[in-house]
């Protein structure tokens, strides 16, 4: 070879000679790890196949994936993953809770959850309080991270339009808190549109307000008006119809067709989507692996019987038209056998037995109890149809559950999805699972984008100088053993979780003191 051409090529070769082999230190001679994960299977949230690799976690972040050689490493804390998937911490990214009265989060991180999303459904802490509501969750220090989203029911009521016509005063005032909400940390704004007042809210109501949303990059996520069989296309074409004239991101929560059985109809409902996405329109939609839903009595009950209605004169007027009412639709939501009391005096029960103990019609219960009396679970849905719903690469996974709910779902969902749709029906891969809850949630809420905040890490993947949320797991090992009958019982499976680069969860349950979860 002449002189002049190793000229050339020497200073494009000396780059390569001079890399470091596989399995090295990436960074030699500089601060210590603080911990390095080994052995395991790496699902990285993406979609992406696994791969055997190692682990390196510093200062809140991962700092390096690959193979490694330990003898060459200064390492604080060595944790043998060997037989188990190492994944991102699962995002529940429509979760309830109270952060500042029980932050400590049990049921989430014992489902290898590390960061949920609150201010769900249309409610949520008011828009004028976020920025303090936010200084006294971070002050709480939750066990999870937690980010919230602002509920337009809340906003109705705070703006003081409540049930009412907003009139263009009323929507201005209503606009004006939205931006506040966004402009204090929401990630976007809830609708509950079963719900009151949010019934209440025409088209141009939800477009207007969520074109705030829309500008600061929020998603605008909904409580659809009906999940009805009969329904539940219109209300989705309604949601679309918010995110074509807003330019929102539009999400769907928990997808689902109540008394539906056609497995045809939850595919016309994801084509509807897919659809608007054709447009331009960015629509999502999570779901949860249960065959009940869980809300108050109030959806039993007509608008005319609810607030700002005055019960007891609606009762007395109306009384047995009411009862009417209340007998026709348990029957068409199965019967008083598919409803099981989640609170009040008779938690626990399904409504059926209560009215056969009180030698009542199952109708005089309800009416004394009120829309407001309690809440239940309602054994309304079909398993193929859910199922029609999870394999759809736009749905997440997502529990809608709370560590006081009497439903399974806030302590089985996560686990349930793995053993019964990865591991026993083989209905989703391990890689496309962990992607509906981590990457995909990420991505709706924008978390796998850097906080305005240095120390905000995206978070969501499994990717060098992102959020060391992380979580061991073995997929054969996990149970959800929550049920209706005992809906608080902790999930099985989850080796341990890492929050914020800190040890959380471990076999034995949480640790003590490991509150290291973010205000995001």
């Amino acid at each position: 070879m002449t002189r002049a051409l190793w000229t050339i090529l020497l200073p494009v070769l000396i780059p390569f000679w001079s890399a470091e082999p596989a399995g090295q230190d990436p960074a030699p001679g500089l601060r210590a790890y603080d911990w390095l994960i080994e052995g395991g299977r790496i699902v990285d949230g993406t979609g992406s196949p696994a791969r055997p690799a190692d682990l390196l976690l510093r200062d809140g972040e991962i700092a390096f994936i690959g193979p490694v050689d330990p003898d060459t490493l200064d390492v604080r804390n060595r944790y043998d993953a060997t037989g188990a998937v190492v994944a991102p911490g699962f995002i529940d990214l429509h979760a309830h809770g109270d952060p500042i009265q029980t932050p400590g989060f049990a049921n989430f991180l014992a489902m290898g959850v590390t960061t949920i999303a609150l201010g769900q459904d249309g409610s949520s802490p008011q828009a004028a309080a976020l920025r303090s509501h936010r200084e006294a969750v971070a002050q709480a220090h939750p066990a999870v991270n937690v980010t919230h989203l602002i509920g337009h029911n809340t906003i109705r009521l705070e703006s003081g339009v409540g049930h009412g016509d907003p009139g263009d005063s009323g929507l201005a005032r209503m606009v004006g808190l939205v931006e506040t909400a966004m402009d204090s940390g929401a990630r976007g704004l809830s609708f509950g549109l079963e719900y009151d007042p949010g019934a209440r809210a025409t088209m141009d109501e939800l477009a207007a307000l969520a074109r705030p949303v829309a500008a600061r990059g929020g998603v605008a996520a909904a409580h659809l008006r009906s999940e009805d069989v009969d329904r539940i296309e219109q209300s989705v074409d309604e949601i679309l119809e918010q995110g074509r004239r807003s330019g929102a991101r539009v999400h769907i929560s928990h997808l689902k067709v109540v008394l539906g059985d056609d497995p045809q109809q939850a595919l016309h409902v994801l084509d509807r989507m897919e659809e608007a996405r054709s447009e331009g329109i960015s629509v999502t939609g999570d779901i949860y692996p249960y065959t009940a839903s869980f809300t108050g009595l109030a959806i039993l009950f007509p608008e005319w019987a609810r607030p700002p209605h005055h019960y007891p004169t609606v009762v007395r007027e109306r009384g047995e038209e009411l009862r009417r009412h209340l007998h026709t639709r348990v029957q068409a939501r199965n019967g008083p056998e598919a409803m099981l009391f989640g609170s009040g005096p008779w938690s626990g029960r399904t409504l059926a037995d209560v009215a056969r103990d009180q030698g009542r019609p199952y109708e005089e219960i309800l009416l004394e109890l009120g829309p407001g009396g309690a809440r239940a679970a309602y054994f309304v849905m079909d398993e193929e149809v859910m199922k029609t719903f999870l394999r759809n690469a736009h749905v997440a996974v997502a529990s809608d559950g709370s560590p006081g709910m009497a439903h399974p779902r806030g302590y089985g969902t996560f686990p349930r999805v793995i053993r019964r749709y990865v591991v026993e029906e083989d209905l989703l891969t391990l890689e496309d699972a962990i992607r509906k809850m981590t990457g995909l949630p990420a991505s709706i809420l924008r978390l796998d984008e850097p906080g305005p905040e240095s120390t905000e890490r995206p978070r969501g993947l499994l990717r060098e100088g992102w959020a060391a949320d992380v979580v061991v797991f073995d997929p054969g090992e996990m149970r959800d053993r929550a049920d209706y009958t005992s809906p608080h019982l902790l999930a099985e499976g989850v080796w341990q979780v890492w929050v914020a680069g800190q040890p959380s969860w471990t076999r034995g349950g949480p640790l003590t003191g490991a509150r290291y979860g973010r205000m995001l």
